[in-house]
């Protein structure tokens, strides 16, 4: 349902109130491992964490500052996530033109994903990278360097599972004695990336049906029959599958804001929020309509569906969402670097650094930053939802 906007009486709320208000309304069955991503993001920022009471050496007012979950789903922890995971980023940067491509499953697929999505989703990675890596041996003779974040949330917070990939304008030559560039505004045809993608991703969709790797439960229980799933991979492999071919970046400064956004962002951004109406139990969020010239609109939901859309967006345990290949992957990183840099001349990268520092605490009264710790608070709940890896 679209509507006008919030009433104008309702204030913006946070994310933990509106999960607190869908779970009270409607208790819903979901994952343990669920429950516990739901419950740190309820207590985020709340005495039930624990904090720190300052004192103001200035005004002399004290206030109280509550620990934060640190959970990888909590757009209000992903800043300093963000921040630590850049610092390690810039000193793998190259002067040469970073492309970027996005990687789209066609939604036929979805509900199979939604059952299965440790194995799917890493399907989806070994797909992209495989091809890409591929492309660029066959046409230039080099290893490339990638980038990968999983995605799997539309505006509206419905299943849109894609890839975004940051790629290397180049890459190094299998000794690495040579670093060969790619045109600086051409990477590859993207109609041949779909249609390898595509293969390769139904491929070993077959491949993981004859290993018995997926599950097929409630509504998918008749895909357990050979027939029934073959006709779905036929359906797939027969639909467009999207690759876009965003404009290429103007320099590594700017892959680096590029990544700043985008590597820790979570399904729904705080500022998205705008109203919850307990009495009605309707929830009111910002969304962008690419579909409509990119237009800003608001969107109402029941709060039991907000809750619904914003699980779907939950990653499987220790499941990893960025992840890099070619001469950037973790175990050949630092020397592969270091022979692109001799190869390119040592080329001193002119980008400012992308990641600030964490902002000086103050105090809210006076706005002074001289503030003493007097107390450290204890959390409230017995047993803190501990975090997950932010990767």
């Amino acid at each position: 349902m679209v509507c006008a906007g919030p009433p104008a009486w309702v204030s913006a709320p946070g994310l933990g109130a509106v999960l607190q208000a869908g779970i009270k309304s409607s208790r819903p069955a979901l994952p343990k491992h669920h429950w516990r991503i739901l419950n740190a993001l309820m207590a985020c920022r709340t005495p039930a964490l624990g904090g720190h009471r300052y004192l103001c050496q200035k005004c002399g007012r004290t206030h109280f500052v509550p620990h934060s979950c640190r959970n990888r789903h909590c757009p209000l922890c992903q800043g300093a996530a963000a921040r630590d995971w850049l610092a390690k980023q810039e000193a793998a940067l190259l002067p040469v033109p970073y492309f970027h491509l996005v990687f789209t499953l066609p939604h036929v697929l979805n509900p199979l994903i939604q059952q299965n999505q440790q194995a799917l989703y890493t399907l989806l990675f070994r797909t992209v990278a495989q091809t890409l890596l591929e492309f660029g041996h066959n046409r230039f003779g080099v290893q490339l360097g990638i980038t990968a974040v999983l995605h799997t949330w539309s505006q509206t917070l419905l299943d849109h599972y894609h890839l975004h990939c940051i790629v290397t304008g180049g890459g190094l030559t299998a000794d690495g004695s040579k670093w060969v560039s790619t045109p600086p505004h051409y990477l590859f045809a993207v109609r041949a990336l779909s249609e390898v993608i595509r293969a390769k991703f139904c491929a070993g969709l077959r491949q993981l049906y004859a290993e018995r790797r997926l599950g097929f439960h409630g509504k998918l229980a008749a895909l357990s029959q050979p027939e029934a799933y073959q006709r779905l991979v036929h359906q797939a492999a027969h639909q467009k599958w999207v690759v876009y071919a965003k404009r290429p970046f103007a320099g590594p400064g700017q892959v680096l804001a590029y990544l700043s956004r985008y590597t820790h962002r979570v399904a729904l951004s705080p500022r998205r929020l705008l109203a919850l109406d307990p009495q009605a139990q309707k929830v009111t969020f910002a969304w962008k309509d690419y579909a409509d010239g990119s237009k800003r609109k608001t969107m109402c939901l029941e709060v039991r569906e907000f809750v619904r859309r914003f699980c779907l967006h939950l990653l499987p345990e220790r499941f990893v969402k960025i992840r890099h290949f070619g001469f950037l992957s973790n175990r050949q990183r630092k020397l592969r670097v270091a022979q692109a840099r001799a190869s390119l001349g040592n080329i001193q990268l002119a980008c400012p650094s992308a990641v600030s520092s964490e902002p000086p605490r103050v105090c809210p009264h006076c706005g002074s930053c001289f503030l003493l710790l007097v107390e450290i608070v204890a959390p409230l709940l017995t047993r803190v939802p501990r975090p997950l890896d932010s990767s």
